[in-house]
């Protein structure tokens, strides 16, 4: 099993535009095949905050998720619109 935990922090101004691109990355990537949760999250203290938690089967479901349609398309948009991001790929220990 690997989570994944992808934190980005959004412009003022797009946060409206964010979280419909999100909306939609979401609803599509809990149809991939491995997919155990996928879900968005606003920072209590900064609004502008979003983070995707994310759970898969294994790293080749994760892999294979980086290379859909939806998943290009979608976080390229995201990547004009944020001004920062941070990606943490994680496996259970216990």
């Amino acid at each position: 099993m690997l989570k994944i935990v992808a934190k980005s922090l959004i412009k003022d101004n797009e946060l409206e535009k964010a979280i419909a691109l999100y909306r939609e990355l979401v609803e599509e990537t809990r149809k991939e095949n491995g997919c155990i949760s996928y879900e968005l999250f606003q920072n209590i203290n900064n609004k502008n905050t979003l983070t995707i938690i994310e759970e898969w089967e294994s790293e080749t479901h994760f892999e294979a998720h980086k290379n859909t349609e939806h998943f290009i398309r979608i976080v390229s948009q995201i990547s004009n619109i944020r001004l920062s991001s941070e990606i943490n790929i994680l496996h259970k220990v216990v």
